[in-house]
């Protein structure tokens, strides 16, 4: 796994780019009489530390002594912020905002009630033009304040229009509060389980859902009520595996930000979870000609140049878009191209291992395996399904069985008989106590199982068996997790054919467009 850093300090100081460096020297450099400055040196000392060694960093900073060493990281570390804050606020909404609070309330000290009440009402404009909810209602707030205590004369019928306001913003955000907490409650299941196994699931997250989802949800009418609304149904109908309602979602969560495109750069990360969710329903949905067109379309903004210059969503669009040109590879069944990837995404997780959450480099490596089993390298397959198999902790127990499903079938190609006896047992335990059994799983088993007691002759009618057995489920929901996660159907044929399944897999996509 990359390496993960907990020294806060340290994080900062690696995610600065270039110029955000040469900036906070300067700063650094302009706000002390110090020549030798000790947080620049302990700056210097971190800036070229691969990872974080306190021990090192002492002796790498030889001004700072150990007992000054967490007063200096403290200073430092507030240096650094109030240098981003300088070169930062134009590009920042938040920034904007509270720096105009900030000149309200000094204008306010001063005495100055109607320049005061003048900067908030621009406050108000551009909060109103952004949707910040919150800064809308703290200017409220402030000019409330102000009109209680002084008689400014400003407007008539001050006290009834400003209560109104009020009332409205604060439902508002009450809807804002109630989408948002869905929504993320909604995704933190799905973290945790993955897609719903069985009946039972299906209806715990349906009451859930239903008894989450506010009485008041026709009055959504603004942009982030909207945006967590279309977020709350994307993650409900992708744990449902309801991919043509995740697909639904999905779009309208994109036409949003289409219809108020000076929103994509206030949230930006957003719309590209958004991007990531509507290419990954039409990998669901086996769309490849959408997938490639989104593909094209996401490739554009990742050239923009204000996503270029921050680092984290830069990294962002770049996972996402990797996933993406995978998941394309498995539609098309280009599956050795695909390969070629496999050192740039090593490098990205290498390099930004920082700031991958653990859940998306699980991801990454199952992918990658699916790609070396699909040109049918099994070894480097186990490799990276060891990566995940590994892995501490309950991330997407789903994803966990299904690299161990995954591992079985790799070991099977390899003919490791005697370790298969020994997995099966071990992985069916594992699933089973995860109930994450399916009737497609259990075939599965079964068919391991009996192909240990049968000849090699013997072997194809039971691979065609267990091929009629398993097309029965290819349309139940509850199933169909077991042929997103792995095409079972293409192995199958490929072993009774007697062709490479990534041969299969392109003939099906050859055919495809032959019928569009």
């Amino acid at each position: 796994m990359p390496n993960r850093s907990t020294d806060a300090l340290f994080q900062l100081v690696k995610s600065l780019e270039k110029s955000e460096k040469r900036n906070f020297k300067l700063y650094a450099r302009r706000n002390t009489a110090t020549e030798n400055l000790k947080t620049v040196q302990l700056f210097d000392a971190l800036d070229k530390m691969a990872e974080y060694d306190e021990r090192l960093l002492l002796k790498k900073a030889t001004g700072v002594k150990k007992q000054q060493l967490s007063n200096i990281k403290a200073a430092l570390y507030k240096q650094i912020l109030s240098s981003l804050r300088l070169i930062k606020e134009d590009d920042n909404i938040d920034i904007r905002l509270h720096e105009q609070m900030d000149h309200a309330r000094i204008l306010f000290n001063k005495g100055l009630y109607l320049q005061s009440l003048k900067m908030l009402d621009r406050l108000k404009e551009t909060a109103k033009e952004f949707q910040q909810l919150t800064y809308l209602q703290q200017a409220l707030f402030f000019e409330k304040k102000i009109e209680s205590l002084f008689i400014t004369r400003s407007m008539q019928d001050r006290a009834e229009k400003l209560s109104n306001e009020s009332i409205t913003v604060n439902s508002q955000l009450t809807l804002v509060n109630q989408l948002s907490n869905l929504s993320l409650q909604l995704y933190g299941w799905y973290i945790k389980n993955g897609h719903a196994r069985n009946e039972k699931d299906l209806k715990n997250i349906r009451i859930f859902f239903e008894n989450n989802l506010p009485a008041n949800v026709a009055a959504a009418k603004g942009f982030y009520e909207r945006l967590y609304l279309f977020q709350s149904y994307v993650w409900y109908a992708f744990i449902r595996q309801d991919f043509l309602h995740y697909y639904k979602y999905s779009q309208k969560w994109i036409d949003l930000f289409e219809q108020q495109p000076g929103m994509i750069k206030v949230e930006t990360s957003a719309y590209i979870k958004g991007m990531h969710n509507l290419m990954s329903a039409h990998f669901s949905l086996i769309n490849t000609e959408k997938l490639a067109q989104t593909i094209k379309q996401f490739e554009q903004f990742a050239r923009q140049k204000y996503l270029q210059h921050n680092e984290i969503n830069r990294i962002l669009a770049y996972q996402y878009l990797y996933t993406a040109r995978i998941n394309l590879y498995f539609l098309q069944g280009n599956f050795t191209k695909g390969i070629k990837l496999v050192p740039f995404l090593e490098k990205m997780l290498k390099e930004y291992g920082l700031y991958l959450d653990t859940h998306r480099v699980l991801v990454f490596y199952y992918k990658i395996a699916c790609l070396y089993f699909g040109s049918g390298d099994n070894e480097k397959t186990i490799d990276y399904l060891n990566r995940i198999i590994n892995q501490r902790g309950d991330l997407r127990t789903d994803l966990q069985c299904y690299a161990r499903l995954l591992n079985l079938i790799a070991h099977y190609e390899l003919g490791n008989f005697e370790l298969l006896e020994y997995l099966i047992k071990s992985v069916y335990r594992y699933m089973a106590n995860m109930q994450s059994l399916s009737r497609v799983e259990e075939e599965m088993f079964a068919f391991l199982r009996r192909s240990f007691k049968v000849g090699a002759h013997a072997l194809k009618p039971e691979f065609e068996k267990l091929l009629t057995k398993l097309k029965k489920y290819e349309g139940n929901p509850l199933e169909s997790r077991a042929f997103v996660y792995l095409d079972v159907i293409s192995w199958l044929q490929s072993k009774i054919s007697g062709v490479h399944v990534q041969d299969i897999i392109k003939e099906k996509f050859s055919a495809g467009k032959r019928l569009r």
